[in-house]
């Protein structure tokens, strides 16, 4: 059966697929399961490479335990956490010497969302400012500074020479700051 008619089919139904030898259906499985597996491992062990070994050992696991697997009787989600957490806990004392428990949990560093909505702001600050400058100029500091291309590729890109694309960024990002200095207090910028 080919992997992408096996997304309607469950966890549990592949593993015994699997189990009788089906390969697809271990492809499908590996899809599914394993960025699950390794982002709690990551999240628990906070060490990428730590993490990548987990998820291998786990999935492992669950290959070696498969011809036992009693459908119905837990999901595979489920089972494949417990190795995976009881995997990160024997990692976690080995690496410390302490249980799980006396960890502390992992800084979330995702930013919070007053960050979000100021960095959303700031883009689009920028976008309507950009939209505001000559052409040349626009082309210039987008080719610049967002696409990161060298003075001499955006030269020969405008067809201009190399002193007029640093003229053109030079004078576009006088134009920018310009722009967006009446917006600085409530785009959260500094001077």
């Amino acid at each position: 059966m080919p992997l992408d008619a096996m997304t309607d089919i469950s966890d549990d139904a592949l593993l015994v697929l699997y189990a009788n030898g089906d390969r697809a259906a271990a492809s499908a499985l590996t899809y599914r399961l394993t960025p699950m597996v390794f982002s709690l491992a990551n999240r628990l062990l906070n060490d990428r490479a730590e993490a990548e070994d987990v998820a291998q050992e786990a999935m492992l696991r669950l290959w070696k335990m498969a011809p036992d697997w009693r459908q119905g009787e837990a999901k595979v989600t489920t089972w494949l956490y417990r190795v995976t957490s009881n995997l990160c806990t024997d990692r976690l004392r080995k690496r410390r010497g302490i249980g799980l428990d006396e960890i502390a949990e992992p800084k979330d560093e995702t930013p919070d969302m007053a960050t979000r909505m100021q960095t959303e702001d700031r883009a689009q600050a920028l976008r309507s400012a950009l939209s505001e400058l000559p052409d040349r100029q626009r082309k210039a500091v987008v080719l610049r500074h967002f696409e990161g291309l060298a003075n001499p590729d955006i030269a020969s890109v405008l067809d201009v020479s190399v002193e007029a694309v640093e003229s053109l960024v030079a004078r576009g990002k006088r134009s920018l700051r310009a722009l967006l200095l009446g917006q600085k207090d409530e785009l959260g910028l500094e001077e």
